[in-house]
């Protein structure tokens, strides 16, 4: 099985330009192939993760990555089926999350050996063009009725586009021009939104240079009900460890539902198709077991934040599962319960429990919080509470800073001091 059959078998193929030519060039040589990246945060998401592992997943097979951050156009905007305009943002604020970008994209892509990876950011070359030698050099070889045609643009301009972002596929287009005559790449890979962007560069070049450049676009990953991959709770999930942490990227893995799982696990992991199948067959014959999962969970995790973040991910989970709170830091039990409520206690604060639980809305009221605590219902730090005169004392505050109540199997509530 040659690449591109691989990338077809894993679901990663959209569409492309010229398929035979493209398999031709994939197979019988090696080529330098790019995916660009708009610094709009300083970090990449899930969304980013498809093409990134598309490019090592070429860079395995003998081509040439280079990967390009847009420090340039990351000031415009992509319009691409965006309901309105992004905010701009000031050229500091774009450096700075350019170089965070690249600093992400290092640790997916190797830069040694024959085909190693470069990485090189737009600016370069827009920061030396004037308006005029863009208009004349550029945007000549655009028309308009070219530029409206564009899937990206007509849904736009009902409820209006500047010409900033109107412009955009023209910067993107003189990317792959760039790269082409001064990196030699043949080949562009991005999301299915940026066809239209795309096909504008391998336009530029023919006209340009006479050049036959191809272009790759991978589908927009949605879940068995059709919802964008990629958010949890309506946020993105980052691939910072600081904006999304280890343990929350490993819990969002382990809660993919059972219909996505394997699905998931050709797209996102380097698994073998062979080993994938395996892997279906028994979580088909045992779902509960959650094989799939827990198997998806530990190669993403382990690919994007390493193996010591994936074993603490697990470690979290596990004494969380069990009730083991003492065994976990401050700093991972916050981690871990990131989502629980949190309360703080007054400064006369006398430790009483029932006052405790009532204040803090563990329980509804007085009689309530006695009932929990006399039917056992009450756990401190993990362990067991059923006296009605028992008081928070100082040996019930982890690191000195706070105590995690459970009621019940799983209403956690962390008590600050």
């Amino acid at each position: 099985m040659n690449i591109f059959e691989e990338l077809k078998a894993r679901g990663l193929i959209f569409q492309t330009t010229d398929e035979a030519a493209l398999i031709k060039a994939l197979t019988e040589d090696s080529i330098k192939f790019y995916s660009g990246y708009d610094p709009t945060a300083d970090s990449l998401h899930l969304g980013h993760l498809v093409p990134i592992l598309n490019m090592r997943r070429l860079q395995l097979a003998g081509h040439q990555p280079v990967a390009l951050v847009g420090g340039a156009t990351g000031m415009i905007g992509d319009p691409s089926f965006k309901d309105a305009e992004r905010s701009l943002q000031t050229t500091e604020t774009v450096a700075a999350w350019s170089a965070a970008i690249k600093q992400q994209l290092s640790r997916f892509l190797s830069f040694e050996g024959e085909n190693a990876a470069t990485v090189v950011n737009n600016y370069d070359w827009f920061s030396q063009m004037n308006i005029l030698e863009f208009l004349r050099d550029v945007g000549k070889h655009f028309t308009i009725n070219y530029m409206m045609s564009k899937e990206s643009v007509k849904k736009r301009i009902e409820t209006g586009i500047s010409y900033t972002e109107f412009a955009y596929q023209i910067l993107q287009g003189y990317d792959f021009y760039q790269l082409n005559e001064n990196y030699g790449v043949t080949l562009e890979i991005g999301g299915s939104d940026q066809w239209g962007n795309m096909i504008a560069g391998t336009d530029l070049i023919r006209k340009k240079s006479g050049n036959d450049t191809h272009v790759i676009t991978v589908p927009l990953i949605t879940d068995s009900t059709g919802k964008k991959f990629g958010k949890s709770e309506g946020n993105a999930v980052w691939l910072d460890a600081d904006k999304t942490s280890p343990y929350e990227f490993y819990q969002f893995w382990l809660n993919v539902a059972d219909a996505d799982a394997v699905k998931f696990l050709k797209i996102f992991t380097f698994l073998s198709l062979d080993e994938i199948d395996d892997i279906a067959k028994a979580f088909e014959a045992a779902p509960h077991e959650r094989l799939a999962q827990k198997t998806l969970a530990k190669e993403v995790v382990t690919l994007v934040h390493g193996e010591t973040a994936y074993d603490n991910a697990v470690h979290i989970s596990q004494q969380l599962f069990d009730g083991h709170i003492k065994s976990l830091s401050v700093k991972d039990i916050k981690t871990g319960l990131s989502d629980v409520p949190n309360f703080t206690v007054a400064a006369d604060f006398d430790g009483n429990l029932v006052n405790l639980l009532v204040d803090a809305k563990i329980s509804p009221s007085r009689r309530q919080a006695r009932e929990d605590i006399s039917n056992g219902a009450i756990y401190i730090n993990g362990d067991r509470q059923t006296s009605l005169e028992y008081v928070i004392g100082d040996a019930d505050k982890l690191e000195s800073q706070l105590t995690v109540i459970r009621r019940g199997k799983k209403k956690y509530t962390i008590i600050n001091f």
